[in-house]
């Protein structure tokens, strides 16, 4: 893999664990009211033994390590009221790792790390993903300002079942706050971004939101208009054994001045329960996006690229223990490429609930990746994970 590479994408790892303080959010371990407020703290903390065979062309390589999975650890603050019809929250979510491996306690190895394989992690990293409030009613919807999960990739990561595990880890650097999952392999990064969102009241099950997001510079050298971001969504469930959701989204950003181009995305995506179990369906087209085999939005070193990619995913429950295969393709083209590259990556996870707060997970994941631009000689990494993670 191209080290530039690399490093600009491991850079991207700090923010690809932010997209669980949507699912934590909603616990409540601790929780205080003082008149018309309330407060509640919750977040979750996992570890993983992860080893990993990676063969670049004819060179093999083996690596083990102690790592977070796809998500940091997370604490998070969420305060909450009704005043005057207007119900107010405000969501203060703070993401630490485990992976710090400091020789002398409290001090970094190597600030000038910048996390190489091979070099220690340069500082314990802590990265605030939530900090936003909002405020609405159930007539008219709400408003959201400040820094929290973005629209477009947002449901396709939160379905994602290496959620709660490792998935992926070829552009995973270790150590590093987190994992890839299956980023890169079907849909791209998310991200937390700073927004100012609308959300629609819910009415017979389909709700909508749209907001305009921070701009990023990832062509040209100006961003006189914000970035775009919408999501349409349609929620159902019939009798108690069957449910379903049905979501499109859409992105645009554009830049000016020298080298400046727009970009923009659409994906559909689709999840469905019967019983036990679980099938989720997704894709998605972009043109200026990014490179989608890296997976991170606006990363664009090689211009003004297409990108597009499935991901399929079942699941079955078995008492306590969920079983699932999921399988997805991502694809780069045009701009300065010289050919179509392709990432694409399979895992088969073992989740079991140990109790209402541990879940022990399993996982075997492959990735393969060919292209002379990003995969010189083809990648292909195989990891065997095994941890758990908690919520509270």
């Amino acid at each position: 893999m191209n080290t530039g590479l690399k490093m600009a994408a491991s850079g991207r790892i700090v923010l690809v664990t932010a997209m669980c303080a949507a699912a934590v959010g909603q616990a409540q371990a601790v929780s205080f009211t003082q008149g018309d407020a309330t407060l509640d703290i919750n977040g979750t903390i996992n570890g993983f033994y992860a080893h990993r065979t990676q063969e670049v062309g004819d060179v093999k390589t083996k690596d083990s390590a102690l790592t977070n999975g796809l998500l940091p650890g997370w604490i998070n603050f969420v305060f909450t009221t009704k005043v005057e019809g207007l119900d107010i929250k405000a969501h203060v979510g703070f993401a630490p790792g485990i992976n710090d491996k400091s020789d002398v306690v409290g001090l970094p190895s190597d600030p000038s790390c910048g996390g190489d394989r091979g070099c220690d992690s340069p500082f314990s990293q802590i990265d605030t993903r939530n900090l936003y409030f909002q405020f609405g009613s159930s007539d008219w919807g709400t408003v959201k300002l400040g820094r929290d999960i973005g629209l477009f990739g947002q449901k396709i990561i939160l379905a994602d079942m290496t959620l709660l595990g490792v998935g992926g880890n070829s552009y995973a650097a270790t150590p590093f706050n987190t994992t890839f999952g299956m980023i890169g392999h079907g849909y791209m990064y998310t991200g937390f971004q700073p927004q100012i969102t609308y959300t629609t009241p819910t009415m017979g099950g389909f709700s909508a939101s749209a907001g305009i997001f921070d701009p990023n510079r990832f062509a040209g050298d100006e961003t006189e208009e914000p970035g775009f971001q919408a999501m349409l969504n349609y929620d159902w469930k019939a009798g108690d054994t069957t449910s379903g959701s049905v979501w499109a989204g859409g992105v645009h950003q554009t830049t000016s001045g020298d080298g400046s181009f727009d970009a923009r995305g659409l994906e559909l995506g689709a999840k469905l329960g019967f019983g036990n179990f679980e099938a989720v369906a997704y894709g998605f087209d972009g043109k200026g996006l990014g490179l989608s085999t890296v997976g991170a939005l606006f990363f664009s070193p090689f211009e003004e690229t297409k990108g597009r990619g499935y991901f399929v995913q079942g699941t079955y429950k078995f008492g306590k223990t969920k079983v699932g295969l999921n399988y997805g393709e991502n694809r780069d083209k045009d701009g300065l490429l010289t050919e179509t590259n392709k990432f694409r990556s399979a895992t088969f996870g073992v989740y079991h609930s140990l109790n209402k707060y541990v879940t022990l997970v399993g996982e075997y994941n492959r990735e393969k990746g060919t292209g002379a631009d990003l995969f010189p000689g083809d990648l292909e990494t195989r990891t065997i994970s095994l941890g758990g993670i908690l919520f509270f």
